[in-house]
């Protein structure tokens, strides 16, 4: 009896702590007859959230133990399951998300943990992850505790870091290896590095020798370098091998890994040699070598290359997976476009995010204080900038008093600068991304932008100056305003262009500082040359 109580406690604290996946763990190792006992002996509420965590084969089973009256309740709470009709909406992409997000939410305020379980089984893990990750932290929790044990690692690779740290450490340590199991060496490497050096530690020791290894030396790399877009599960074959010997050994393999498109050629000593098409090795005789029909001309990456520029490799050559290899040209490993298109997503991310000067990794639903801090940093900079500003129309403050119409015009110049600036700055940053632009053609460049910006500067300079000689009768003004326009957009065309370069001689991040220090930039010059004139000329 005592164990019995004992187990009977463990269930209800695992409940009460949201701990579910635990809870359907336990009740899976016990015997229908003793799970009918347990539910007789709890009250309504609880009886419910445990029959929410019994597996639906062993349903049958279990009300078989039940009083007929206590079936026909639990009986009705199954019947919450999903018709064909919608589990096929569910795994249709036409199915929006927003409609899967809803019903989740609906299911979880009902306490339907058994519905929402159908809903996320019925989803790709990739969806599953989009989906946990727009809801709010609570709801987050209590439905990941209904993805099945077997999908959770590949959902977990599929979420932001702070996103997957936080769900992997609600899951049990042995469920959690149990979890990762499945999952490729690349997406495991990935998910080692997003959790706490500890957790990693233990998923680590957790893989048999052979992938441990491998697992070590792929966590080596750099994130952001090729050795960290790498797999090592690429098919190597000797060059002076026969066609029919490759064909024997790939039917010996039965399957290929995912996206294999060429076999890798390497040498008796593992040089890369050069790569064989699977379209050429099944269309040649059988009795040429391997050698005779390897493609040479297939480039080896690095595996210290940046992977911004592996990326721009697999564009330009179209490629659907490439060799990786050491610094004595040894083939190691693999890339495939299936992690290229990962990394340009989230490079398109960090851009993005870091205009605004937030991490790209961070969680939609983070704590308030903590996402407070993050956002602090970037606030205080453009406070000091703004200050900047301030001080430069604060010069010309008798000006101002003495002559009202400036102060409702100084916005036009600021704001045409600003975006004149932003245009080039957002060019230039996409060069640099793409290799386009670099010291040797930013003379080139620039001379080009320049001309824009005063062909742009005239043509504006004119329209706004005629419209403020209209509104306020005043030809002085129109002329002031027109020439610190001008001015404005070449200053503003020549920082769009330094800004990024000097920044990224600097090593730091252009998208990340480059839109405030060109902010500054034009305010200053703009207000500075529009006040300027003013107060020479009026």
């Amino acid at each position: 009896m005592d164990s019995v109580r004992t187990e009977i406690a463990q269930i209800i604290d695992a409940l009460e702590t949201g701990k579910y996946k635990r809870v359907r763990k336990r009740l899976r190792h016990m015997h229908p007859a003793k799970i009918a006992s347990l539910i007789e002996t709890l009250d309504d509420a609880l009886r419910l959230s445990v029959w929410q965590q019994v597996d639906a084969a062993h349903e049958g089973r279990i009300l078989a133990h039940l009083t007929p009256e206590l079936a026909r309740q639990l009986h009705s709470e199954s019947g919450e399951s999903i018709s064909t009709e919608e589990e096929a909406a569910a795994a249709s992409e036409a199915h929006h998300a927003s409609t899967q997000m809803r019903e989740v939410r609906e299911a979880l305020a009902l306490g339907k943990l058994k519905r929402v379980g159908k809903i996320l089984h019925a989803m790709h893990p990739a969806k599953v992850a989009g989906l946990l990750e727009s809801l709010p932290p609570k709801e987050r929790v209590d439905a990941w505790s209904m993805v099945e044990t077997d999908r959770a690692g590949k959902v977990l690779s599929y979420l932001h870091d702070e996103s997957c740290a936080a769900l992997a450490m609600e899951m049990d340590p042995e469920d959690l290896v149990v979890a990762v199991r499945r999952l490729d060496l690349d997406d495991l490497v990935d998910l080692i590095q997003a959790l706490p050096e500890e957790v990693g530690h233990q998923l680590l020791q957790a893989t048999d020798e052979r992938h441990r290894e491998k697992l070590v030396s792929m966590l080596s790399y750099p994130e952001d370098s090729a050795g960290g877009l790498m797999n090592t599960d690429h098919i190597s074959v000797r060059p002076d091998v026969k066609v029919q010997t490759v064909l024997g050994y790939l039917r010996l393999l039965k399957t290929l890994p995912v996206q294999t498109d060429k076999l890798m050629v390497a040498d008796r000593k593992g040089v890369y040699q050069g790569a064989l098409r699977l379209s050429t090795l099944v269309t040649v005789q059988p009795e040429r070598r391997v050698a005779d029909i390897m493609d040479t001309e297939i480039p080896a990456i690095p595996v210290d290359m940046p992977d911004d520029e592996v990326a721009r490799l697999f564009q330009d050559l179209d490629l659907l997976s490439a060799p990786v290899v050491d610094e004595h040209n040894n083939l190691i490993g693999r890339i495939t476009v299936d992690d290229v298109v990962d990394q340009i997503r989230e490079s398109s991310e960090r851009a993005m995010m870091n205009m605004a000067g937030l991490d790209q990794e961070a969680d939609i639903f983070a704590p308030v204080l903590t996402s407070s801090r993050r956002r602090a940093v970037w606030l205080g900079i453009n406070l000091v900038t703004a200050f900047l500003a301030a001080w430069v129309i604060g010069l010309f403050q008798t000006t101002l008093e003495r002559v009202v119409a400036l102060a409702v015009l100084m916005p036009i110049v600021a704001s045409m600068g600003g975006i004149a600036g932003s245009q080039t700055l957002t060019l230039v940053i996409r060069g640099m991304a793409l290799g386009q632009v670099a010291g040797g053609n930013a003379r080139a460049l620039l001379s080009k932008e320049m001309g824009i910006a005063a062909l742009n500067g005239v043509v504006w300079a004119v329209v706004v100056a005629g419209l403020a000689v209209v509104w306020f009768g005043d030809w002085q003004i129109g002329g002031v305003i027109g020439a610190a326009i001008l001015i404005n957009l070449l200053f503003a065309a020549l920082a769009g262009l330094i800004v990024p370069l000097v920044l990224d001689r600097m090593g730091i991040d252009p998208a990340l500082a480059g839109g405030v220090i060109l902010t500054t930039v034009t305010d200053v010059i703009g207000f500075f040359a529009f006040l300027g004139l003013a107060t020479v000329v009026l």
